[in-house]
């Protein structure tokens, strides 16, 4: 056997070798994105409650501090 043949089998090997762990790291890529989006989505839906929780407390909230105000300059003028 010559070593031109060696070194093609061993080329032949590495390469199949690095084929496979390519096939391996890109499969373990897509489970990572997956999970990646699942997460994303999570923190999307939970942004998305809070922002409507805000709205809601802001909205009840500007009547009550309006009717405080108008509470406080009424007892102001009865003084």
């Amino acid at each position: 056997m010559e070593w031109a043949q060696v070194l093609v089998i061993i080329l032949s090997v590495f390469l199949a070798l690095f084929l496979i762990l390519a096939i391996i790291l890109i499969a373990l890529l897509i489970k990572v994105t997956r999970q990646i989006k699942t997460i994303t989505n999570t923190a999307e839906r939970a942004a998305v409650k809070l922002e409507n929780t805000a709205q809601n407390i802001g909205a009840f909230t500007s009547p009550v501090l309006i009717a405080k105000m108008v509470k406080s300059f009424i007892s102001n003028a009865k003084k």
